[in-house]
């Protein structure tokens, strides 16, 4: 047996010894100490005599194995790196190991699913009301109190189950196959087959399938962005790292997950599944409990309110009828009718049929939301925490600036790749030869390669110069040249050779060379078509355009051609940079005006976050480095050497957080819930699954996100555009306001309906409505109008006004106020008609008739008035919420039928009215639709008085 410094007998190998004894052997540099180690320290392979490998010896943490020789891997898993396991070890692994998967928390049965649903304090609430209207043989309210507990529970998990089926669809989106070597055999296998010890062979365009320790590499590099959080590509070594690293800096160690750009590589499996360091995320992710949104504790609260308001009813009922000596089982019943009465039972179907359609209408905008409250939380999101690297940017490199060998600066449009010079002139690409010379240079020199289906193969600096090709209409030339020889680019050289000749004239011959600045200039004599020798000036100037493209945190390339390497002609610069999504620049402004702050969270270096923050608008252009420095960025290292009151405050101060590990996320989510602040994390990679879970709501790309952080997240946006969080955020915003319209409109009118049963029983009148009656207007109440105000489409204005703060109840003081006014008007209205029809104080089917019909034209008006709390209907538009006029044209149909029609006359024991008659009810009924517009005209004036001294107002 041998490692890479001394050969270890097989028969002095203990069986009993640790796991790092061995891998200890890899580090003495000194042979005679090594000689000396390996006599007299216990050893961890173990001894070959064993049957079955030690299940603690199958996974290595990739912080130990960066550490070791691949020699010392190789031998404790107990693999041959020529042969690879054989089908027998690769049962036996399996069966100890498990597969190469995440084993989510099984899902509970449908039925019990379906019961959860029972759980809201409001639908048990009502389950309490159906109890005692049957045993108060009241069936109806029984019956249409049960019907509407059944429409709620059943929307919710509907729509739920629907969310669950497209997150499924989802994941069946993403599988993936694998290279590996089995019984000396190149094999393609599917990657939840693997197992510990397994050689996996690993090129471009790979999905690594596992944890692996590298070996056998060839320019080998790995797109890890999704993992630290760094865009940059990391290139890999097999050489062992000799001291403790982070995630980063384990350069002879690829993740499961990440994405290899360039060259191939070999790599033996040292973990899989749970037993990644991808699975360690996701374990500490399900740990992480989810908090509840606002929404349901505002609903919690709500129910506790109305449960109170009942108590509270009856009681001044029977204290009312002990006082005037009335029976009181009567009045006991009266009093539970009230009550019952008093509780909105449409509410919770309001709420579930107006988020349920907030979900689809997401669904359509590509977004997929778990649970149907997720889409009202983003309404009082107060921080925005977000990952930079493919969430704001593209994670696409792309060429932004160039400089030419004529010192003439470009600014290229990312999207047409059309370009302007320094005054904004568009600059044609034939009529510039040392542009489309230097666009060449750059296809030539490059290994990438983008296939029919857009996909890169290769590092994503090339690929931005192949894209830049492509738009420019010069890629097919690449077909031109044959290439002759290559230097690769490494650390030590900094840049990357070819030497190409035309296939039209192969005689001619010609070096193309990029890299970086200081290591392509010395070699350059003169400008591309130019004979005169570059001075001390030029070469200056050639170095303070760079200098100014990477103050802009452009990465630069030089590049140059010739025809020997030490004689070359300067052809320009490239500035590249990864872009920011369309779209985003102004959504994240309109979250900074609407008074949501912003904060992004990244892995990358300092210049590169500070620079797509201050193009987002987060940061000041005008702010110096040493402000940035003290007042806006903060890196992980420093929020780890503060102390927990300093860290918080540093936390609720800056705005961008560079170099920051996953533990760092959450610690920043948790510092700024303890400020009781709304906080949405948005994310793709897994190092972002952990802050993404337990943030109040999670946010992932569902395209280029991995599949730990998709499974964090509430909301998925299946596009990855971060835009979309906009469209989330209005809706949750319109849909908590058209939640609250709704609960205006459902108080009013059971305050008006108790109040006027209560006056009359005060007084001594008879009931002015009859059993059936009020069983119509409670179906009014709850039915198709008081719907229809849940669809109210969203005002545009609701953007500009700052967060809802969710501490608040639901039913605040000015929805009070609202309620009790429209109910005053309403009760003062039909106790008139009443008092007037009634004058011969004997109740008459007309008597009831007029009542009952007034009570419900002023349901309609009020209705229309609850449409908004601020906006007259004439700023709102009669015909913007045509659901709204449908309903109400239902309900005066069923208004008329009950009026006109025979068979309904007898059963609601009403008579015909005039069309005088109606004319009258609906002058007196709409005194409650004026009424309330009078006070909005007041709130606008009181809210255009306090916003012009600064004050924010939310209504």
């Amino acid at each position: 047996m041998q490692t890479d410094n001394c050969i270890i007998p097989e028969s002095n190998i203990s069986p009993t010894v640790s796991r790092q004894s061995l891998l200890r052997l890899s580090h003495s540099e000194d042979s005679e100490s090594v000689a000396d180690n390996c006599e007299t320290l216990p050893l961890l392979i173990p001894d070959s005599s064993q049957q079955e490998i030690d299940p603690d010896m199958l996974f290595i943490k990739s912080s130990q194995a960066c550490q070791y020789s691949v020699d010392a891997i190789i031998t404790q898993l107990r693999v041959s790196q020529t042969q690879g396991l054989s089908h027998n070890d690769v049962i036996e692994r399996r069966r100890m190991a498990g597969w190469n998967e995440f084993q989510e928390d099984p899902s509970p049965p449908l039925w019990l699913r379906y019961l959860e649903q029972f759980k809201d304090p409001l639908i048990l609430l009502l389950l309490v009301s159906a109890v005692v209207s049957l045993l108060m043989r009241q069936f109806d309210d029984a019956f249409s109190i049960t019907a509407a507990i059944l429409i709620v529970v059943t929307v919710a998990f509907v729509q739920e189950y629907r969310s669950e089926k497209s997150l499924e669809a989802l994941k069946r989106l993403v599988p993936y196959k694998c290279h590996v070597l089995r019984e000396a055999k190149p094999q393609v296998i599917s990657a939840r087959e693997l197992v510990p010890g397994d050689i996996v062979l690993l090129q471009a365009g790979d999905r690594v399938p596992a944890d692996v320790r590298l070996f056998d590499i060839n320019s080998f590099s790995v797109d890890e962005s999704g993992f630290t959080g760094e865009s940059k590509v990391s290139a890999k070594s097999a050489s062992v790292v000799d001291k403790e690293s982070d995630f980063a800096e384990r350069l002879n160690i690829s993740y499961m997950g990440t994405l290899v750009r360039t060259g191939n590589a070999k790599g033996v499996v040292i973990g899989t599944g749970e037993q990644s360091e991808f699975g360690e995320i996701f374990r500490a992710m399900q740990q992480e409990e989810a908090p509840k949104t606002p929404l349901q504790r505002n609903m919690a609260s709500l129910g506790k309110q109305l449960s109170v308001i009942s108590l509270v009813i009856i009681g001044l009922i029977l204290l009312l009828g002990w006082i005037q000596g009335r029976p009181l089982l009567e009045m006991f019943t009266i009093a539970v009718s009230l009550a019952v009465a008093a509780i909105p039972e449409g509410l919770p179907i309001v709420v579930t049929v107006t988020l349920a359609l907030g979900v689809m209408r997401m669904a359509n905008r590509k977004a997929i939301v778990k649970k149907l409250p997720t889409v009202e939380t983003l309404g009082c999101a107060t921080v925005v925490c977000t990952d930079k690297t493919g969430t704001l940017t593209l994670n696409e490199m792309n060429v932004s600036q160039i400089y030419t060998s004529r010192g003439v600066h470009l600014t290229v449009d990312i999207g047409t790749s059309s370009m302007c010079d320094e005054q904004g002139g568009r600059v044609s690409l034939r009529e510039t030869p040392d542009l489309e010379s230097l666009v060449l240079a750059g296809t030539l020199c490059n290994n990438a390669r983008i296939d029919a289906d857009g996909k890169l193969l290769g590092q994503s600096t090339e690929g931005a110069l192949l894209r830049l090709s492509q738009k420019l209409g010069v890629s097919h030339l690449r077909r031109s040249y044959k290439r002759l020889t290559e230097h690769p680019f490494s650390s030590e050289s900094k840049v990357m050779s070819v030497l190409v000749s035309n296939i039209n004239e192969p005689i001619k011959q010609l070096w193309y060379i990029k890299g970086a600045l200081e290591n392509v200039l010395p070699n350059c004599r003169s400008f591309f078509g130019h004979k005169e020798l570059l001075t001390e000036e030029d070469r200056e100037d050639i170095r303070s355009a760079a200098l100014m493209m990477g103050r802009k945190s452009l990465r630069v390339l030089a590049v140059a051609q010739g025809p020997e390497t030490d004689q070359l002609f300067f052809l320009g610069l490239f500035g590249i940079r990864d872009p920011i999504r369309p779209g985003v620049t102004e959504s994240v402004n309109s979250l900074l005006c609407g008074g949501v702050k912003v904060k992004m969270v990244t892995g990358d270096a300092r210049e590169t976050a500070m620079s797509i923050a201050r193009d987002l608008g987060l940061v000041a252009s005008s702010l110096s480095e040493i402000e940035s420095a003290a007042h806006i960025a903060v890196s992980g290292k420093e929020l780890e050497d503060m102390d927990s009151r300093n860290k918080e405050d540093a936390i609720n101060r800056a705005v961008v957080f560079y170099r920051v590990t996953p533990k760092l996320k959450i610690a920043i989510v948790r510092a700024l819930q303890a400020r009781k602040e709304v906080v949405a994390m948005t994310g793709d990679g897994t190092n972002d699954a952990i802050a993404v879970r337990g943030a109040d709501i999670g946010v992932a790309m569902g395209k280029s996100g991995t599949d730990v952080c998709r499974e964090a997240g509430d909301l998925i946006l299946i596009n990855d555009n971060f835009s979309t969080i906009m469209a989330a955020i209005e809706e949750g915003k319109g849909i908590f306001y058209n939640i609250r319209n709704f609960l205006r409109f459902q108080l009013s009118t059971s305050i008006a309906a108790i109040a006027l049963i209560a006056i009359a029983t005060l007084i001594g009148y008879p009931n002015p409505l009859n059993a059936m009656q009020i069983l119509w207007i409670n179906i009014i109440m709850d039915g198709p109008p008081a719907q229809s105000l849940g669809v109210e489409p969203v005002d545009r204005d609701v953007m500009n006004k700052p967060p809802r703060q969710v501490h608040k109840a639901v039913l605040s003081w000015r929805i009070l106020f609202g309620a009790v006014l429209n109910a005053f008007v309403i009760v003062l209205g039909v106790m008139w008609v009443f008092q007037h029809e009634m004058q011969d104080k004997a109740i008459t089917r007309r008597d009831t008739t007029m009542t009952f019909t007034c009570f419900v034209l002023c349901d309609m008006f009020n209705a229309l008035s609850c449409r908004s709390q601020e906006k007259s209907v004439f700023q709102l538009g009669f015909f913007t919420n045509t659901t709204f006029l449908i309903a109400v044209g239902f309900s005066l149909f069923g208004q008329l039928m009950v009026i006109y029609f025979g068979p309904l006359q007898s059963i609601f024991q009403t008579e015909a009215l005039t069309i005088n008659d109606l004319l009258t009810l609906t002058a007196i009924a709409s005194s409650v639709w004026l009424a309330d517009e009078v006070r909005k005209l007041v709130v606008r004036c009181w809210r255009s008085h306090t916003s012009s001294k600064g004050k924010l107002y939310d209504y």
